[in-house]
């Protein structure tokens, strides 16, 4: 292959997008500005630059819009849960379970994992924090240590799977080129190894500081967090006694067992990946949650459904910009370097299809070493470095890209793309940076962030390291 102009300011680019992510500032200018230069230069026109930054975002829009739609559902359903009393009502048996502190740490963790798997994290800490972290203080458990059970199980061990929603995998397939249910299953194993790891060794680590539950100390901390607990007793107490918060207490997570159960069936049946683990399972859970969004509001609103509705919808979809928003840019470039997509965005002939990203790796493989350790864990560290900017997500359309560009015989572009989602998401999702959505589960407990991001870096970093070494003599 010849390298052009175009492929090395495309490569300049990237690197730039890298050291502005490690400087932790928004990338998104610089990905506007190298999809501009680097069209005009290939183009060798100045309306066609114009053009493909359109086409970038738009392209990248199409491809991403069923994400939005599906963080935008099951947000909405949370809040109409909300409204109701239900998301309340749901959790408050579980406080009984606590016993003791150590029992409370353990399941605080297997809460805080189901709840993200289906509502992501960053909705879910607010109900987690004020529901379940004092019950968890007052069996014993210190806040501190509270903190990090929820930011390694939400933030890290679910998120990073995304195994329900399916957002993070499709970003992460999207720009690799693969579908998503080929990632799917290892993110899933690598999140359960790197979380199995963190969160046994914060266990050990601090397992001396739980406390008896007559400890005076526990009052002091309790103090710090009541202040929470009244505020949702206050948005939550008028409707949570009554019986239609009863029934969606059930409905909820009986449906969602309904859905899982069934899509677990059908490829146990098949025996092999089914329709269900990509984009038709997000699809089915979305339309899941869209019923019983509709249920749950008339339930809440009757004769002012028609408008709850809307609200609780138009609030979803401000959710889903917030969060996805800057990650349509970033994701435009790095499908101007795939050849699957850099025709539609050059508005290029079907067949003229330029491959940036990959002609570069592909030139600079022969001076580097051929392995599959070498390529591992340079994903791992990419996605470290990307996620050093506070975003769980917005690195994963690098990481994707270069998944596809580093593969090589001995490991598939599906599992480098795995690696490289638990670099980005367990640094930047909200475990080992203060910049990001630690800062809500630091607020919420009235702890400080910096200790909560001391208390997990180890934890996290030896998690990462065993299960990318496991990724390579298992996948």
């Amino acid at each position: 292959m010849e390298l052009t102009l175009s492929h090395f300011l495309y490569g300049i680019f990237t690197l730039v997008i890298i050291l502005t992510m490690a400087f932790r500032k928004g990338v998104v200018l610089p990905t506007l500005l190298g999809t501009f230069i680097v069209a005009w230069v290939y183009q060798g026109s100045l309306i066609e630059g114009f053009t493909a930054i359109f086409n970038a975002n738009l392209v990248a829009a199409k491809e991403l819009f069923s994400i939005f739609l599906i963080i935008t559902f099951m947000v909405a359903l949370l809040h109409s849960l909300r409204d109701l009393g239900a998301d309340r009502r749901m959790i408050q048996p579980i406080q009984k379970i606590m016993l003791n502190g150590h029992i409370a740490y353990f399941v605080l963790i297997i809460v805080t994992y189901v709840i993200s798997l289906f509502f992501w994290p960053t909705p879910a800490v607010p109900l987690i924090c004020a529901l379940l972290v004092p019950a968890a203080v007052r069996a014993g458990l210190p806040v501190l240590v509270a903190g990090m059970a929820i930011a390694l199980a939400g933030q890290g061990m679910a998120l990073s799977s995304d195994y329900v929603m399916q957002v993070a995998p499709g970003l992460s397939a999207k720009a690799a080129g693969i579908e998503t249910s080929a990632i799917l299953d290892k993110a899933l194993i690598l999140s359960l190894i790197t979380g199995g790891v963190a969160i046994l060794l914060a266990y050990l680590f601090n397992r001396k500081q739980i406390r008896s539950s007559n400890d005076p100390q526990i009052e002091k901390e309790l103090d710090g967090l009541q202040g929470l607990a009244d505020k949702h007793d206050k948005q939550s107490s008028t409707h949570h006694l009554s019986l239609w918060s009863k029934v969606f207490a059930l409905l909820v997570p009986l449906s969602m067992l309904i859905v899982m159960i069934f899509m677990i069936s059908t490829k146990l049946n098949s025996g092999r990946m089914s329709g269900f683990e990509g984009g038709d399972g997000a699809a089915f859970i979305g339309g899941v949650a869209v019923v019983l969004l509709l249920l749950s509001t008339i339930a809440f609103g009757k004769h002012h459904a028609l408008d709850y509705i809307s609200d609780h919808i138009t609030d979803g979809f401000v959710f889903a910009f917030k969060a996805m928003g800057p990650v349509i840019p970033i994701a435009g470039f790095f499908f101007l370097g795939s050849s699957d997509f850099s025709a539609s965005i050059l508005s290029l002939p079907e067949g003229d299809n330029p491959a940036f990203l990959f002609d570069l790796v592909k030139e600079s493989q022969n001076y580097l070493p051929q392995n599959s350790i070498l390529a591992a864990f340079s994903i791992l560290v990419i996605g470290i470095v990307t996620g050093l900017d506070g975003s769980g997500f917005s690195g994963l359309p690098l990481t994707g890209a270069l998944a596809s560009a580093f593969s090589t015989n001995s490991i598939d572009p599906s599992t480098l793309a795995a690696i490289g989602q638990m670099g980005t998401i367990w640094t930047g999702g909200g475990t080992i940076v203060a910049w990001s959505s630690l800062i809500a589960i630091a607020g919420f407990c009235n702890i400080p962030v910096m200790e909560l991001v001391r208390k997990n870096f180890i934890p996290v970093m030896l998690g990462l390291i065993l299960s990318t070494t496991l990724a390579i003599v298992l996948f």
